[in-house]
């Protein structure tokens, strides 16, 4: 019943607004890790091949010249705020949108009418089974795209990527075989050789195109080839494709560096599966100085696949020297409840057996339920050449507790805690 509702929404919006979608060369970038990156790239290569662009993410929106932050908490707006978007895109006379295309968005028909040219997938790992109860659902939402989709750029080295390649269409007209991208796979349409990765920033090579990124992570080389996918189906020149890569300076929240005065490595990310903290740790630890530390401090979701928590504090103790839990977005959840799902995954000689549960322990474990005084705390700890990751919240603009949503920056709280730090 909750589909149909959403999906008999979906008709009205599209009828009241004209069906907008049918006036824009539609793309939708779908996957559990890397979406906001990736819609991030594709807009900016799309403006500096000369095109005027919208685009519908996470973190932000755009329309031509204008942009404004998504405080929604939502990836793919309701159907009536996203026609109204597209609609308003038309008036401004956009050729081209990028949509975060969210798994539920697209389970619940939200995204009815809109006729996507391209789909793109970045990667399908464990998230979201609160809602869908498990991964082949979560999958098969995320296929949805690709049966709407003329044209598909897929992941080579994700999970099964074939499930996404080769699908048919709702007309039940062959799909071609869909543009693949890897860092490591040689089948691959496109393939990252020569990678070099550095805190302030990757490179890497496309055939005889090289291409220098401001942002660090190797999982950030998956979200250009990406883009990079998408500009090639779209015929635009991997000279203009590199250019606008290479001018993206950063993306609030995702693998942003914070400069300091303490000579420490201070990393905000927006991570939030494991899946994203094993390719978190994979991009940080070549560059770990022998001898530093790494602190982590982060929570979990409340209201959310509980499941995942111990996952990712089994991979952050793995990892990390010091680790500290704290509040993310608890919404109605018992907040000791939440940490005490992740610490379950913790191993023991993180933590300490007569740990105070309110606010601190011995060794290299912590719990904060305060997340100013837990980022306060992990700064505090970093010494020069130490590796200080805060992750969870990125570029949100609050902290969802109860029914309240409390103004929050992770940024901003991270350099006014540095300021107090003589």
């Amino acid at each position: 019943m909750k589909n149909i509702y959403h999906l008999a929404h979906a008709i009205a919006a599209n009828l009241c607004y004209g069906f907008p979608g049918r006036k824009l060369i539609v793309i939708g970038v779908t996957g559990t890790n890397g979406k906001t990156t990736t819609s991030q790239f594709i807009a900016r290569i799309l403006m500096q091949a000369g095109k005027k662009v919208a685009m519908a993410s996470t973190i932000n929106f755009q329309i031509g010249e204008r942009a404004w932050v998504n405080d929604s908490k939502f990836t793919t707006l309701s159907s009536w705020k996203l026609q109204k978007f597209l609609r308003d895109a038309v008036a401004e006379g956009c050729e081209y949108v990028v949509i975060e295309t969210s798994s539920h968005a697209l389970d619940q028909n939200r995204v009815w009418g809109i006729p996507y040219a391209i789909a793109v997938m970045t990667n399908v790992t464990r998230e979201h089974l609160d809602y869908h109860g498990t991964m082949a659902r979560y999958r098969a939402a995320k296929r949805r795209l690709f049966r709407l989709a003329t044209k598909a750029v897929v992941n080579l080295d994700m999970k099964d990527p074939e499930y996404f390649c080769n699908l048919s269409s709702k007309t039940g007209e062959k799909k071609k075989q869909a543009l693949t991208y890897s860092v490591k796979d040689p089948q691959a349409h496109l393939l990252a050789t020569d990678i070099t990765l550095d805190f302030k920033g990757t490179e890497f090579t496309v055939g005889e195109i090289h291409v220098h990124l401001n942002i660090p992570g190797l999982f950030n080389i998956e979200n250009a080839l990406a883009a990079l996918g998408v500009a090639r189906l779209l015929q635009i020149d991997f000279s203009v494709a590199a250019a606008a890569l290479g001018s993206v300076t950063g993306v609030p929240g995702r693998m942003a560096l914070v400069p300091n005065h303490i000579n420490a490595d201070i990393l905000i990310d927006y991570a939030v599966t494991p899946d994203a903290f094993e390719k978190l740790y994979a991009s940080i630890l070549p560059l770990k100085i022998p001898g530093s530390k790494i602190i982590h401090v982060f929570g979990a979701c409340g209201q959310r696949d509980r499941g995942k928590r111990p996952q990712m504090g089994e991979i952050a103790s793995s990892y990390a020297d010091i680790i500290i839990l704290t509040n993310e977005d608890p919404f109605y959840e018992d907040p000791e409840q939440i940490i005490d799902d992740i610490e379950r995954g913790v191993t023991k000689k993180k933590k300490n057996p007569a740990r105070d549960t309110a606010q601190s322990a011995v060794g290299g474990y912590f719990r904060i339920f305060d997340r100013r005084e837990a980022i306060h705390k992990a700064l505090t700890l970093a010494e020069i050449g130490d590796i200080v990751l805060v992750t969870g919240k990125g570029a949100e603009v609050s902290m969802a507790i109860g029914a309240t949503h409390v103004p929050w920056n992770e940024r901003q709280v991270v350099e006014e805690e540095l300021a107090k730090i003589k």
